[in-house]
């Protein structure tokens, strides 16, 4: 018995430290910041610079600034005056839309912000109903309360709109316009006819081989010139259809990169099924080759958010002429530094929360090749 006890005990393994915690602020820091000597060191220099980088800007922006009053008088601070922005409230969000008239810009833009929440928050059913009214719904509701002059709500031209209620404008409109049409334009380059196809080279090749200020100042000024002196268009009608054009371009060429990366079986798979064309790229093809791209989609609508600002050319005052526009205003000379960041922060809002929203979309719909 002796010998067999004495023949376990050497068999014994010797005890191991408990596992060390996978989470958590202390474990992150450890594992991603101060590793090893090396890391711990560049890490601890790379902080200090940018301590030394972002305190100024910090002191500047918010503890030195001056946040309320009525004039540039109350700007006494060693900071910025953000009562520029404060005393332009107003005009930065409405443009020059009646003050009498902004209930229904406020309508819309509630609207807005309601069904991009709807459609964000995951937990909130009923997708499809909030997708076919923001696709379909609101902009019809959306040019009926802007513009007016009818069920009794008093004309408001476009000329008067502008800030940001534009830039949401122009940029809803072609990202709504330019996804559908630039998926259609995807499938015509790669048909089999010659015809469709030809015909969506030719567009897509156009588009991309102009820049966009030349698209709106074709759009602006020489378009009129070529129809009938009756017939009108809006300038931003026209503004809008050619952001839509020219956008519809390039995301066709997203897409296409999309259908390329399908294998071909999927489709002869579907055709084996039985299943049409149509229903083949509908089911089978389009939601594959969409969610490849992802990334290529979200970077058009980012690019065309902040190409908003180029219809100041063709006299359309979006949320940062508006701003430039008061720069020039004498009782405010010497404050563009605080114009220029705030409307940097306000792209940046919008551009960030684009990119986040389509990384979490690319995790939601990547479950199915998670192992």
């Amino acid at each position: 018995m002796s010998a067999m006890s004495s023949d376990s005990e050497e068999r014994l393994i010797a005890s191991r430290p408990p596992p060390t915690p996978q989470g958590g602020a202390m474990y992150w820091l450890r594992t991603r910041l101060f590793s090893g000597p090396i890391n711990s060191v560049v890490s601890i220099v790379t902080l200090l610079l940018i301590a030394r980088l972002v305190w100024p800007v910090i002191d500047w922006a918010l503890i030195e600034a001056d946040w309320v009053g009525n004039s540039r008088a109350d700007c006494t601070g060693d900071g910025a005056c953000w009562v520029f922005i404060s005393t332009r409230w107003s005009q930065i969000v409405y443009g020059f839309y009646p003050v009498a008239e902004r209930w229904r810009v406020d309508i819309v833009l509630g609207l807005f912000f309601a069904l991009i929440a709807w459609l964000v928050i995951p937990r909130l059913p009923g997708k499809k109903v909030a997708a076919l009214m923001a696709l379909v719904g609101l902009p019809i509701i959306a040019w009926v309360l802007l513009l007016g002059g009818v069920f009794g709500l008093a004309h408001v031209p476009t000329r008067a709109w502008g800030g940001l209620m534009l830039t949401l404008t122009i940029a809803a409109v072609g990202i709504v316009g330019s996804l559908p049409l630039g998926v259609v334009l995807a499938l015509g380059r790669r048909s089999k006819m010659p015809l469709v196809r030809a015909v969506c080279v030719i567009f897509i090749e156009f588009w991309r081989g102009v820049p966009l200020i030349t698209v709106l100042f074709m759009s602006s000024v020489m378009l009129p010139l070529f129809v009938p002196a009756e017939v009108e268009f809006d300038k931003l009608l026209r503004a809008l259809i050619g952001i839509m054009l020219f956008w519809s371009a390039y995301m066709a060429e997203v897409v296409r990169s999309g259908l390329q990366a399908i294998d071909k079986g999927q489709g002869e798979a579907g055709a084996a099924l039985g299943l049409g064309y149509w229903l083949r790229m509908r089911l089978i093809i389009l939601p594959q080759a969409l969610k490849l791209v992802i990334p290529g989609i979200v970077n058009t609508f980012i690019a065309l958010f902040k190409d908003t600002s180029l219809v100041l050319i063709i006299g359309l005052f979006d949320v940062l002429s508006i701003i430039q526009a008061g720069l020039t205003d004498s009782d405010w000379l010497g404050f563009a530094i605080e114009g220029y960041v705030f409307a940097a922060l306000v792209f940046w809002v919008f551009c960030f929360g684009m990119s986040r929203y389509s990384q979490i979309i690319e995790r939601r719909l990547d479950k199915g090749y998670q192992r």
